[in-house]
């Protein structure tokens, strides 16, 4: 029994001693393996959900995941580090979070501003959505990307709140909106990059505080104003890239401070300002230096060549002058020099033709001598193309290509009428053409040359890609959509450039042309993957007229992979067609991988719109023509002297003489086209009647739909406007602008081609008694068109190469395309100005209502009348109503009046349309109508300019900083405003010699309009005196 119990009693100890041991090593083993805290695993659990990271095992202590369990694709990074040595190495916090390319598709979650030890988060590359979480202000982060995402709304002020960021990226997203002041908070950014977002405004004083910037990156944004003077505050800068950005010239001189640069890039600046060479002479550092399309002009400096770190020298598309230094010589690490597009004199330097890197001197005005080339335009790796000036056209000597503007060498039997190129491609027969290939491999400073009838010419090298050889022809590798099996070979290639690309149609026969250019977006392929989010922005040039300003081929096409055709009309009048695509520094430039940007084309078509004679035509044209040319002669001036006596000629030659000296920069039709297009002007296709004529629909053999405008013969005046109207719209081209696709002057017609628009003018929508078009008028597409107004204005009056005064602003001379754009139209009415003095008229022209009382009453223009006429189309879209007919009492003659009572009384918002309901934004139309009432102040000094009504009306001027100005106060001049409208409107004959006429009447006098006549496309120009 004593037995027992002892054993028992043993037994007892022996369980304890073991449980106790156990429980010992227990704790010894999980204090040799510290984890990651609850609320941290919480705090990723959540962030997982949010991001889209569904792969993340929480089965495993995430301080254990292992890179090599998650996927190895190039340029990816997917791994969660942590420190773990707190609590005496117990337990651990999140520190850095790397998931770079893996395609995450969610939204930033706020939990990640729970993670406190955390000082690194790169999540570049993906496709996520939203924007920052304000939560993200308590964050104590060293280093943030974002860079590659859809992110949008404003600029993130949640960030500016993270003082202890060194390094920022939030480039290739869809942020806009200004840059806050706030943003000076982060004095210890050493690298801020901000490029390929949508930015506006100008840069903040702010940024000065940020004295330790190595890295600034802000390019391709939509800035305002110049490159401040305080970037001199970044002394330890070392890169900085300002391409695309919308600035305007000068470079600032306080540059200079900036003696640690080794990467400057500034390319495009806007404005016609021009300026020296900024003064770099300290900069020993330097590797790559891009000033490009920056209005340099004047001699390099010599000390460029001192630069001897030097590897990327781009000065292309400048104006410098004088001769390539001597200095450049001593540039033995340069790999790529670009000088193309300059005016560099002097004969060619022997170390140029000697050189094995890149050098592109193309587009100069060099001279000859007899050490200079005079063979092919290639020498090596350098590109001679057009490098001579005009003076040296007539030296037999010197091989076309070299000479300016490429002439043909040809004999009159050799010239073509036809151009067909396979970009990047094999050749190809569409449809019974035969595409030439195009399978030249080089570009960097390349000129090629056919055994057809085209050449090309290739500058620039994709930089930051870390490739030796770049690659410019690219290859489809996914499937095309909405092509057909012939047509997918044109689409299969394209070649890349990244910088500027020129096709040369050589030889060809004199006249007008239809050029296609096929594109088709094959890089950016919509995998949904971030390869998809890339944007690709260029310009393209056809005979030196840009024909497409920030093309996205992804954009107008609808998608990646879809082939999209853009044609055009040109003119040849010297034998050759010159198509160029320039890169100005828009869109991404690191999607997928650096260096993929730059213009892209995938075949090229050029076809005659005339029948062309055959060779053999020709030859029997020719012996003909000796045997009857002197008969001719005789027989055609018989008629014509007979014509010239009995008064049928004279008047018109000198209407095409003028037509001849016109720099036309559209094409020109055929009537054979025209009546084609328009059924022979069949009268059901007449959709309008201008002030000289009538306005057709038409549709042209490639199924472009086109407004005609036919020209009355019966008025020599009406002619001469005509003359006067194409050469002035030529030249113009804005998006907010109707489009002049060409013109017609074939034998006693003169015709007008405009783009066709599908929804009429806005007055027909607005003002018309069907309702169903009324409600299209929704209150984005109202603020939409008052924007488009402004622009087009804006840009008449202070972007276009001339100054030009509109007149006769009013809504139905506002046109409206399938998607309810506003294209202001009818320029006959308009006078160049092309300079600063104001006019004193004495031929009024305009309609009632929308004149500006000192232009109306004096004759006094200045384009601030077009600014009044611009606020009371302003008016007039967010009421719904016409100023000229609608009468709220007696005592108000326009609704402008009773505007100005409405906000005497502090109710403005009584005037926005009653058919808009509450659907619309009360701020906004505030805004608008602050805006309108400003641009229609009685005193023209004190209505704002064009420009500054855009900025006001995009958000980017607060309208508080006019308003609070008592020369401002529409209040303070209501009584003055009103007098002097009643005076003249009342009384119209005791101030000017007027007729009121319809738009539909021709008066050789003043022209002043009453009511709203509506036409698709008017001409109705004040007359010169005869």
């Amino acid at each position: 029994m004593e037995f027992c119990y002892g054993y028992s009693i043993l037994h007892f100890l022996s369980l304890l001693i073991s449980f106790t041991v156990f429980i010992s090593l227990s704790y010894l083993a999980s204090a040799a393996t510290p984890k990651l805290i609850i609320q941290e695993v919480k705090a990723l659990e959540e962030i997982g959900k949010k991001i889209g990271k569904k792969e993340w095992d929480f089965g495993v202590d995430p301080c254990n995941w292992s890179v090599s369990q998650f996927d190895n694709r190039k340029g990816s990074e997917n791994y969660v580090l942590c420190d773990c040595t707190f609590n005496n190495n117990s337990s651990c916090h999140v520190v850095t979070i790397y998931l770079k390319s893996q395609n995450l598709s969610g939204t930033l979650s706020p939990e990640f501003s729970k993670l406190h030890y955390l000082n690194a988060l790169d999540l570049s590359r993906n496709l996520i959505t939203g924007s920052i979480p304000q939560q993200w202000a308590t964050m104590h982060l060293v280093e943030l990307s974002v860079m590659g995402n859809k992110l949008s709304g404003p600029f993130p002020k949640a960030l500016t709140n993270i003082t202890t960021l060194r390094n920022l990226s939030i480039e290739g997203n869809l942020f806009s909106g200004i840059i806050p002041s706030e943003i000076g908070k982060l004095v210890n950014l050493e690298k801020i990059v901000l490029s390929s977002n949508a930015f506006t405004g100008a840069l903040p004083v702010a940024l000065s505080k940020l004295t330790n910037l190595t890295d600034m990156r802000i390019s391709d944004n939509n800035f305002s104003g110049r490159i401040p003077n305080f970037i001199s505050k970044w002394t330890l800068i070392e890169k900085m890239h300002i391409e695309g950005c919308s600035f305007e010239g000068p470079i600032p001189s306080s540059i200079s401070a900036l003696t640690s640069l080794s990467d400057l890039r500034i390319t495009d600046l806007k404005g016609s300002k021009l300026s020296v060479f900024p003064p770099l002479s300290n900069m020993k550092y330097m590797k790559q230096l891009v000033l490009r399309k920056c209005n340099i002009i004047g001699h390099i400096p010599d000390y460029i060549g001192t630069m001897d770190k030097l590897k990327i020298l781009d000065l292309s598309f400048n104006g410098l002058s004088g001769k390539i230094p001597e200095s450049f010589a001593l540039l033995k690490k340069v790999d790529n020099m670009y000088l193309t597009g300059n005016k560099i004199s002097g004969t060619i330097p022997g170390w140029v033709l000697l050189e094995n890197k890149n050098v592109d001197i193309s587009s100069n005005n060099f001279t000859w001598d007899s050490s200079s080339p005079r063979g092919d335009c290639q020498r090596g790796n350098i590109n001679l193309v057009e490098s001579y000036s005009s003076s040296m056209d007539k030296e037999s000597k010197i091989h076309p290509c070299l000479k300016r503007n490429f002439p043909c060498p040809a004999s009159t039997d050799d010239y073509h009428s036809s151009v067909h190129i396979n970009c990047g491609g094999k050749e190809a027969n569409i449809h019974s053409l035969d595409y030439d290939a195009d399978i030249e491999q080089r570009g960097a400073s390349t000129y090629y040359s056919s055994q057809s009838s085209w050449a090309l010419s290739s500058t620039g090298n994709f930089m930051d890609n870390d490739i030796d050889f770049d690659s410019y022809i690219v290859i489809n590798t996914s499937r095309l959509v909405n092509v057909s099996v012939p047509n997918s070979k044109l689409y299969t290639t394209a070649r890349v450039s990244p910088l500027a690309l020129t096709y040369y149609g050589l030889c060809l026969i004199n006249g007008n042309y239809t050029v296609k250019l096929h594109f088709s977006e094959i890089i950016f392929i919509n995998d949904k993957s971030y390869n998809s989010i890339g944007r690709r922005i260029f310009d393209v040039y056809i005979q030196g007229n840009l024909v497409l300003q920030d093309f996205d081929i992804e954009r107008e096409a609808g998608g990646t992979g879809k082939p999209v055709v853009k044609t055009f009309n040109a003119t040849v009048t010297q034998h050759t067609l010159k198509i160029h695509f320039y890169w100005a520094g828009k869109g991404t430039t690191g999607i997928p991988t650096r260096g993929v940007y730059g213009p892209l084309v995938s075949a090229i078509s050029v076809d005659p719109n005339f029948k062309p004679p055959l060779k053999d035509e020709k030859r029997h044209y020719v012996t003909l023509a000796v045997g009857i040319v002197a008969a001719v002669i005789v027989v055609v001036l018989i008629v014509l002297g007979v014509m010239w006596r009995k008064g049928w000629i004279g008047g018109k030659e000198s209407v095409y003489k003028e037509l001849r000296g016109i720099d036309l920069q559209t094409g020109l039709f055929t009537l054979r086209q025209i009546k084609a297009a328009t059924e022979n002007f069949d009268a059901a296709n007449k959709i309008g009647e201008g002030g000289f004529g009538s306005v057709y629909k038409g549709l042209l053999s490639d199924g472009t739909v086109i407004a005609v405008k036919q020209l009355s013969s019966k008025s020599k005046q009406g002619n001469r406007e005509f003359v006067n109207e194409i050469g002035m719209i030529s030249g113009l081209h804005h998006p907010n602008l109707v489009k002049l696709y060409g013109c017609c002057a074939e034998g006693n017609q003169l015709i007008l081609v405009y783009e066709y628009m599908e929804n009429n003018c806005l007055s027909r929508i607005l003002f018309g008694k069907d309702p169903d078009s009324k409600l299209k008028l929704d209150w984005s597409t109202r603020k939409t068109i008052c924007i488009g107004i402004a622009r087009a204005l804006a840009y008449l009056h202070e972007e276009s190469r001339i100054k030009i005064i509109h007149r006769d602003i009013k809504a139905s001379n506002v046109l409206l395309d399938k998607d309810f754009s506003a294209k202001v139209s009818d320029f006959g009415l308009a006078r160049l100005n092309e300079d600063d003095k104001t006019h004193i008229s004495t031929r009024i022209a305009g309609t009632i209502g929308y004149m500006a009382p000192e232009y109306a009453m004096r004759g006094y223009l200045t384009d601030k009348a077009d600014v009044y006429s611009f606020g009371v189309v302003a008016l007039e879209i967010v009421s719904g109503k016409s100023n000229t007919n609608y009468r709220p009492d007696e005592e108000f003659f326009y609704l402008l009046d009773w505007a100005y009572v409405l906000q005497e009384r502090g109710s403005l918002l009584e005037l926005v349309d009653p058919d808009l309901g509450s659907e619309y934004s009360s701020k906004e139309a505030i805004v608008m109508l602050n805006v309108a009432l400003l641009c229609t102040n009685a005193s023209p000094t004190l209505r704002p300019s064009m420009s500054q009504a855009v900025s006001m009306l995009e958000g980017w001027t607060d309208i508080q900083d006019l308003l609070s100005d008592p020369g401002y106060s529409a209040v303070s001049s209501n009584s003055k405003n009103r007098s002097i409208r009643n005076h003249f409107w009342q009384n119209p004959g005791t101030t000017q010699s007027m007729s009121a006429h319809s738009i539909y009447t021709d008066s050789s006098s003043s022209h002043v309009e009453t009511g709203e006549s509506c036409h698709l496309v008017t001409v109705s120009s004040d007359r010169s005196d005869e």
